[in-house]
């Protein structure tokens, strides 16, 4: 499985943006789905997550109520829609796939995109 992120750009405080992730190789339908991200200095953290179906939804804390997850089983893509930024939402976002179909709180993930990078001006 390949997974790419892209949709990542500088965005003023306040704003929105949409991140996508397809994936290529095989379907991902069955996989449960995550976004991390890694500020500069910062160790990766846990974003957000939705199992294989869509049904299930997961959120760090500090992105709950202004980050939706959510995903397109048929044209094998994951999405981000990001809203109310903040300069503290800057960083290298990463999406992941797990061959489980059902988030797994830490768990380590078989797959990993190549990242792309918000960054949020105040």
């Amino acid at each position: 499985v390949q997974l790419q992120a892209f949709g990542g750009g500088l965005v003023q405080a306040g704003g929105s943006l949409r991140l996508s992730c397809a994936a290529s190789g095989r379907s991902v339908r069955s996989y449960a789905m995550a976004w991390f991200r890694q500020a500069p200095g910062k160790e990766r953290e846990f974003v957000a997550a939705i199992n294989w179906s869509g049904g299930s939804t997961y959120y760090a804390d500090s992105v709950k109520g202004r980050f939706t997850i959510s995903r397109d089983n048929a044209k094998n893509t994951v999405y981000l829609q990001m809203s109310k930024l903040t300069p503290a939402d800057t960083a290298v976002y990463y999406c992941a796939a797990d061959a489980l179909p059902e988030v797994v709180v830490n768990i380590e993930y078989d797959y990993w995109g190549q990242g792309t990078l918000v960054t949020v001006s105040s």
